[in-house]
């Protein structure tokens, strides 16, 4: 009886199994793709001229601080601002290489953005 039933069908009729097979393998190996894409950690983002600067080692040896005022306690701030506030007590001769783009060296004496976080000009 099975033969008979197999002999009457049509060609496409017969290959309907094989195909619905095949997509179904295919919808799993995209499925396994994906889900070992999504796993996986990103690739670490390639280090810039900004992050460079941060590291602390760069300060060349003998350098003098232009600014000699201490910063102000991250304590006395919240969120945001006590974090950068305890960067800057972190990494102050990094921070004393740098120039503040609010121009506060014109317009309050400012000698670099290490001045702003030492009167609260940072936290405004």
């Amino acid at each position: 009886m099975t033969r008979q039933r197999a002999a009457g069908r049509t060609p496409r009729q017969r290959r309907a199994p094989y195909i619905w097979g095949a997509v179904f393998i295919v919808a799993v190996a995209i499925g396994g793709g994906i889900a070992i894409a999504w796993r996986t950690d990103p690739p670490a983002p390639a280090e810039t001229a900004g992050s460079r600067i941060a590291n602390a080692s760069m300060v060349p040896a003998g350098y003098v601080r232009r600014e000699t005022r201490p910063t102000l306690d991250p304590a006395r701030f919240v969120g945001k601002a006590a974090v950068t506030h305890q960067i800057a007590r972190d990494i102050p001769d990094v921070l004393d290489h740098l120039y503040c783009y609010c121009q506060c060296d014109k317009s309050v004496g400012h000698k670099s953005l290490l001045s702003c976080y030492t009167d609260g000009h940072a936290a405004t």
